[in-house]
């Protein structure tokens, strides 16, 4: 088979550990999230201090996953994969020992640096090593593994702590890195540093503020942010309508399998051009708005889970198209910086989104916030319609060297 125009001869067969990366990630940051919530009281946390230790992960990776991501492009993937799990299973480790809410917090701090690392160069792997035509159905896995992560996240976390509390669950998470980390390192291919044109301050302006990455991007925050509200808001909104704590739970399970089930399929019907970009997610954001909108004006029982489902699939829709067209569009050799700028983005969504409902229901209701907050979804799926490029890019086009996207 001849090489693509990534540099390197397709693998599919070292995507399985990359996986596995993308579910490391999103099971330690919900599961120890989880269990923050869960143990607040016996660790004698005030708000203030829990309110740290929930945002210290992603205050980690807001600051340094573009940072990570531009150094994959400069020394490989491989060795930032390798490098971000063994920090990982480290940080873990130190976790096990924390016996006060600061090294709790350091521990914490660990993972989401370490996270940084390996979730947007893992994501620069899965295009690198993925045959060019099925970009969209394996970014499709690697986000369903993802959102499993976050699925079983909250659940296994509550089980581990109640059989040995927080050190059950660190040294679970240390296992699953380190394990992973040997599996990257016996299965994943070294995957060739390509040579990096020489860009201005001028020409990495007109990079970030490309359509082909700006649309895409803000497509994943909303998609992001509005998941972060549903994650915090279906279990509020459930318990308001005196929802048992399991069934409230449940509804956040139901959001994440439907994303999860979703996002293969999605992708698969971009590679074989029976789905465009544009369409797909300017759909897929309406389906989140709808949902959104929805839960916030006619808060029942039914129509949280049903509220669930359609923002869960509008997420599965969403994700897979969104970071395929990124893939599709960029240079190979400057992969990592846009995958890590692309998560950035994705984490000021899932940081706005409980923000910016928060602060409108705190004032004036649940249901106008969530109502707010579909309407900006809306509006951002009719940016995508009308910008996204809407032919099939399942094919990487070379950029130009004056720092061109490689999309017009």
């Amino acid at each position: 088979m001849a090489d693509d125009p990534h540099g390197v001869r397709p693998r599919t067969a070292a995507l399985p550990p990359l996986y596995a990366a993308g579910f490391t990630t999103a099971f330690g940051a919900h599961s120890i999230a989880a269990g923050l919530g869960a143990e607040s009281g016996d660790l004698k946390l005030g708000l203030l201090t829990f309110g740290l230790l929930l945002a210290v992960y992603d205050l980690a990776e807001v600051v340094l996953k573009p940072v990570f991501g531009t150094l994959s492009d400069r020394i490989g993937v491989k060795p930032v994969i390798v490098g971000g799990l063994a920090v990982f299973a480290l940080a873990s480790l130190a976790g096990v020992f924390a016996a006060s809410p600061f090294l709790l917090g350091v521990a914490r701090l660990g993972q989401g640096a370490a996270a940084s690392a390996f979730s947007p160069a893992s994501s620069a792997a899965v295009t690198r090593l993925a045959a060019p035509a099925s970009i969209g159905r394996y970014f499709g896995r690697y986000g369903s593994y993802k959102g499993l992560g976050y699925a079983l996240g909250p659940l296994l976390g509550a089980g581990l702590l109640a059989v040995g509390g927080f050190p059950a669950l660190f040294v679970v998470l240390a296992v699953l890195a380190g394990a992973t980390a040997v599996w990257v390192v016996l299965v994943v291919p070294a995957v060739p540093v390509l040579p990096r044109p020489r860009y201005t301050v001028a020409d990495l302006v007109r990079q970030s503020t490309h359509r082909s990455f700006l649309m895409p991007t803000l497509a994943l925050a909303a998609a992001t942010g509005a998941l972060g509200v549903a994650v915090g808001f279906l279990p509020l909104v459930a318990a308001s309508l005196q929802l048992p704590l399991a069934a409230s739970m449940a509804a956040v399970t139901v959001l994440a399998v439907a994303s999860t089930v979703t996002q293969p399929v999605v992708g698969r019907l971009r590679d074989t051009g029976r789905i465009t970009t544009g369409g797909g997610v300017g759909a897929g954001l309406g389906l989140i708005a709808v949902g959104v909108g929805v839960l916030g004006a006619l808060p029942t029982a039914s129509v949280v889970y049903l509220a669930a489902a359609i923002i869960g699939l509008g997420i599965g829709v969403v994700t897979p198209l969104g970071f395929a067209h990124l893939a599709a569009t960029t240079p190979p050799e400057r992969l990592g910086r846009t995958m890590g700028s692309a998560e950035l983005g994705r984490e000021v969504g899932d940081a706005g989104g409980p923000l910016l409902v928060g602060g409108i229901a705190a004032t004036f209701g649940v249901g106008l916030g969530l109502g707010a907050l579909a309407i900006i979804v809306a509006a951002v799926a009719v940016l995508a319609l009308m910008l996204l490029d809407t032919a099939r890019s399942g094919r990487h086009r070379p950029a130009r060297r004056t720092g061109s996207t490689g999309t017009d």
